[in-house]
Order: C-alpha cells, then sequence, then structure tokens
C-alpha cells in the first residue's frame, strides 16, 4: 500500500508522534506508507491504558489511510489462553476499530524466530548460557558497575549451535539453558548486556500445542514480528525506552543477514495512561479478582474494557477521551472526572430518557379518582425531537423520591411540603396537604391535592408557577427492579500511596483504600417502559445519572440496570 507523501491533513488533533511520521512521509521513508500495530499479550483483560493505545494505533491508521495489525504476542504458554485471546479480539471490536486482514500471533513466526536466532549465533552475536539465574544476575553488574562476561559467552559456535538444537529437542529441563544475545556486558545500559534471548519451557502452547519447548522472549519477539508484518512505526509507552536500542541492534543485524530490507520499523514510545481512582497494574487488578473484593474480571467497578462495557461506558466516550488527554512524552495524572466527563458527553446526546424512582415513597393524590388512569407524554430526547415522545400511565397513587418531601422544610426547599405546590413532571400541580407514617415515626405516605386544569401541556398549564419539578411513577404500572448504583472502587486517588500526615516508615496497602461504598444495589420504580430494555440499552434516569441494562444478569422482561455514572461529578464536593 503507497500513500501520498503529502502530510494528511484532517480534524484530529496534532502531537510530536504525528510530526514524526509527517515528516517521515515528507522524505517518502517507506515511500510515504504508515503501518502500526497493537500487540497485547493474550494473558488477561485489557484495561483503560490499552483502550489509549488502541485508539491511538488504530487512530494514527486510519488518519493515514494505512493499516493497523492486532497482533498476539503469544510468547509464555504458561500465562496465555485463548479465553484472553477471544476476549481482546471482542473488546477492540466493542471500541469500533477494524483490523481487517492483519490478525497475526507471535506463534506464526516461532520457526522465524528459531532460524533469525541460529543466524546470530552463527555470525558470533548469540550464545547459550548455563549460568543458574542468580549467578547471571551477579555477572550482569549494577546500574553503578559494569556487568561481568560469562564463562560461557566464548563457547565455538558449533558447541552453541548444537546445545541450542539439543534445547529445542527437549533434552535440558527448564532453567538449565538460555540463549543470550551477545552485544556488550559493560554497556551503561542494563538491556544490552547480553540480554536473553531464548528459554525452555516445557508447557503446551495454546496454538502450537506440544511442538515447541523454547519460547524467544518477548523483548527478541516483537522487534522481529514488526518487521515481518512490514510495521513502519512501533508505538509502545515509555517503560520501553531503555529497551529501543537492543530493539535497534537486533533488527539492524537481522538486516545485515538478510532477514529484512531497510529502513527498519521505528520504533516510538508516549506516555502510558496514569488514571486516579484506579491500578492498572496487571498484579494489582489480578490480586482484586483473586481475593474477591470484585465480582470478576467484569465487575463495573474494575477498570477492564470488559468491566467498562457492562457498566454502560461507551466505544464514543473513550475515542473522546483518548482524544482529549492527547499524546506527549511526559508522565503525568489524569483524573478519573475526564473520562466520566467524556462519557456524561457522549450519554447526553445519546441516551434516551426514562423515568426511575430510586428511594421510593408512595404519594397519594386524595382527590383523583379511584380506579382511572390517563397518560401524559414525555420526550424521549431533548435534544432529538425526532426521537418522539413515549407514553407514562398516570394514576391516584404513585411513587416518587423520598427527598421529594420534607415535612418541616429547610430554607430555599421548593418541593413537597404541607401547604406547598409543586409540578409533576409531564403531569400535574400538586399541592401537599400532609403525610401519614408507621408506628415508628417513618413517612410511609404522602398526601396531597391535583389541580385538574394544570396538567402538562393544556392550556391551564402555564396558569400555576410552582418552583418545584418532580418526577414519579405509577404504582400500579411501576416495574420494580433492582438497580446497582455503581461508584469508584477506590476512595483515594492514588490507592496504596502515602498520604500527607502519615506516621513516618507507614506502607499502605492499595486494598486498604477500597471504597466500602463503591457498589449499593437497591431495589427501584421505574417507569413501565423500561421492562423491555434490551441488554447494553442505555439511558438517563432523570435527575440521577446514566444507567444500562447489565449484559449478562438481565433477562426478557427483567432487565438490571447498572448505573454508568451520575449527572455531575459528585466526587467533587
Amino acid at each position: 500500500m503507497t500513500a501520498p507523501t503529502t502530510p494528511a491533513t484532517d480534524a484530529a488533533p496534532s502531537h510530536f508522534i504525528r510530526n514524526i511520521i509527517d515528516e517521515d512521509r515528507r522524505l517518502g521513508k517507506w515511500s510515504g506508507r504508515v503501518e502500526t500495530r497493537f500487540p497485547p499479550e493474550p494473558n488477561g483483560y485489557l484495561h483503560y491504558g490499552h483502550a489509549k493505545s488502541i485508539c491511538l494505533n488504530f487512530g494514527l491508521a486510519q488518519i493515514y489511510g494505512g493499516a493497523c495489525h492486532l497482533r498476539f504476542d503469544d510468547t509464555n504458554p504458561a500465562k496465555e489462553d485463548q479465553e484472553y485471546v477471544d476476549a481482546i479480539i471482542e473488546a477492540v471490536q466493542w471500541l469500533g476499530f477494524d483490523w481487517q486482514d492483519h490478525l497475526y500471533f507471535a506463534s506464526d513466526y516461532f520457526d522465524k524466530m528459531y532460524a533469525m536466532a541460529e543466524h546470530l549465533i552463527t555470525v558470533g552475536k548469540a550464545y547459550v548460557e548455563s549460568l543458574p539465574a542468580d549467578e547471571m544476575r551477579a555477572y550482569r553488574g549494577t546500574l553503578s558497575s559494569p556487568g561481568r562476561n560469562s564463562p560461557f559467552r566464548d563457547r565455538s559456535v558449533s558447541e552453541n549451535l548444537e546445545l541450542f538444537q539439543r534445547m529445542k529437542a527437549g533434552e535440558f529441563p527448564d532453567g538449565t539453558h538460555i540463549l543470550r544475545a551477545r552485544i556488550d556486558m559493560g554497556s551503561p545500559n542494563m538491556n544490552l548486556r547480553d540480554p536473553a534471548i531464548y528459554r525452555i519451557r516445557h508447557a503446551a502452547h495454546h496454538r502450537t500445542g506440544e511442538r515447541w519447548c523454547i519460547y524467544p522472549m518477548y523483548t527478541f519477539a516483537h522487534p522481529i514480528e514488526d518487521a515481518l508484518e512490514d510495521i513502519t512505526h512501533s508505538i509502545c509507552t515509555l517503560e520501553f525506552a531503555d529497551q529501543r536500542p537492543f530493539y535497534e541492534w537486533l533488527l539492524e543485524t537481522l538486516a545485515d543477514g538478510g532477514f529484512f530490507s531497510r529502513p527498519v520499523p521505528q520504533q516510538i514510545e508516549f506516555a502510558r495512561l496514569n488514571l486516579t481512582y484506579v491500578v492498572l497494574s496487571k498484579r494489582k487488578l489480578v490480586e482484586l479478582v483473586d481475593e474477591k473484593h470484585v465480582a470478576g474480571w467484569d465487575d463495573p467497578r474494575l477498570p477492564t474494557l470488559v468491566g467498562a462495557r457492562r457498566r454502560g461506558f461507551t466505544p464514543e466516550g473513550f475515542r473522546r477521551f483518548a482524544e482529549r488527554i492527547g499524546v506527549s512524552k511526559g508522565d503525568s495524572w489524569i483524573d478519573m472526572s475526564v473520562l466520566e466527563d467524556c462519557m456524561r458527553e457522549d450519554l447526553n446526546n445519546s441516551a434516551e430518557r426514562r423515568v426511575a424512582v430510586l428511594d421510593p415513597v408512595k404519594l397519594v393524590i386524595t382527590n383523583y379518582p379511584v380506579g382511572h388512569t390517563e397518560r401524559c407524554h414525555a420526550p424521549n430526547h431533548p435534544l432529538h425531537p425526532d426521537l418522539g415522545k413515549r407514553e407514562i400511565p398516570f394514576s391516584r397513587e404513585l411513587w416518587i423520591e423520598r427527598e421529594d418531601f420534607m415535612e418541616t422544610p429547610s430554607k430555599g426547599y421548593h418541593r413537597l411540603y404541607p401547604g406547598n405546590m409543586a409540578r409533576l413532571r409531564y403531569g400535574y400541580v400538586v399541592k401537599c396537604t400532609g403525610c401519614e407514617k408507621d408506628a415508628d415515626g417513618k413517612i410511609t405516605a404522602v398526601l396531597c391535592e391535583y389541580l385538574p386544569d394544570s396538567k402538562s401541556g393544556t392550556p391551564g398549564a402555564d396558569t400555576y408557577k410552582v418552583k418545584g419539578n418532580l418526577h414519579w411513577v405509577s404504582v400500579e404500572h411501576a416495574y420494580t427492579a433492582e438497580v446497582r448504583l455503581y461508584g469508584r472502587l477506590f476512595a483515594h486517588a492514588t490507592p496504596g500511596s502515602r498520604r500527607e500526615g502519615d506516621p513516618e516508615g507507614l506502607e499502605r496497602n492499595f486494598i486498604d483504600d477500597i471504597n466500602p461504598d463503591s457498589l449499593r444495589t437497591i431495589t427501584a420504580q421505574l417507569e413501565p417502559a423500561l421492562r423491555a430494555a434490551r441488554p447494553e440499552a442505555r439511558f438517563q434516569f432523570e435527575r440521577h445519572g446514566y444507567f444500562v441494562a447489565d449484559r449478562i444478569d438481565s433477562a426478557d422482561g427483567a432487565p438490571v440496570f447498572n448505573r454508568t455514572v451520575t449527572l455531575r461529578d459528585t466526587w467533587k464536593k
């Protein structure tokens, strides 16, 4: 595929990676072609940080008319599983991206990688190491002192080839030998001190089965994969910056051997996502799941993409978020409110409105005819009149929010209290006449009278000027539903970190910062139309926030709803 050499012109914001690509295209490098990749390891579920990388890599390919590959770096069979492959494919598709016919696996290239490793041995650029792991670490040196050559570094080519072939044949147990690149044990970059490139691992692979018992290291495999797939710009996060010299050494050495043509792929690093109120460490996510602090990898409080989808986050919201936070070389923290605001903005435009009473108390209209029902009309979306209106049944007994009545009102309270009037949204103006209580003094019903000529949409509606506007659901017609009120999983912005005032020497565990109120399950009264909501249907529950029908636990005619995000950022308080 040949792309034009002029810079792309589009509405997407520019950043330093685009500047690099624009310059490469101006110079005609790779004939102006742009090919990127998203290369997850299939050993876990994708999280919010991966969403940033996916949007960046696929987005660049779209901007420049190129292609983005989805490639699985499946070089560690002990931790990989087809379950993760399937979940990753589903997550990338859900975000709205298409790799077309560019789906690859590192295991597709195991034969070629093995041949390249043998070539490195043949030209004196690799050797079989037989030191135990602890001695190998000691020989490697430290950041302030150089390494020492292994006693096995000067083995002959023939001996190294024989040992490597015997490793492949399965003659040695795990850990007996490894294959190392032969570069420079005195290099100030630890990654150039003869890094390991192959290890023995007697484990069945999810794709190749028992065929292999030696596997390439990730740092050896992924530059080769990039070159074999004709990737132009290999974009990764900053922690790989120290690995770039080895990336370049390996590809240039193999290009010298005739395996690749030049220019070889170019590695570019950008700052990873650091987001407050979550943990994105795979180890910590595993701990949360394994110790059952959450209900699984798709728990809506977990920052996995499968959890975000179940919570009701949208692909459009993630893409908006990736564009808003931009791409930089420097690490910085992004507040969770930025991601939540992106979801609100998308849902405000896309989610139809519905009525839900989350903390219900009964409202009895004492002068309304017993057994009578009429229809009120509410817009499905105030920003999209073309979506029309829906009917909401109105009757003598309604559910309202408990907070919408005060027997003794506070200053500035404009909702229902004895003697005050308020409008029932889409319905009538009512005047509160009192309440009923149980033996413990708890309010069980609010009493009122309605004004028959005040119905919304009729000429008399404008006659009455009231400040309170309440939502409601007919008791007779309401759908009683389970609603899960999800909040942030952690109560502190940086879980597990020290805070001002902590005693000297105190070490915090991120688990201790879990928010005990991150999930509250309630029984709510919803307008009857919500009974027919399909899994993953999203709505704004008026006055409350955005909610989604749970994609797992909802059944036909009995959806369960998860709160995606509140209408406003309640954490600012």
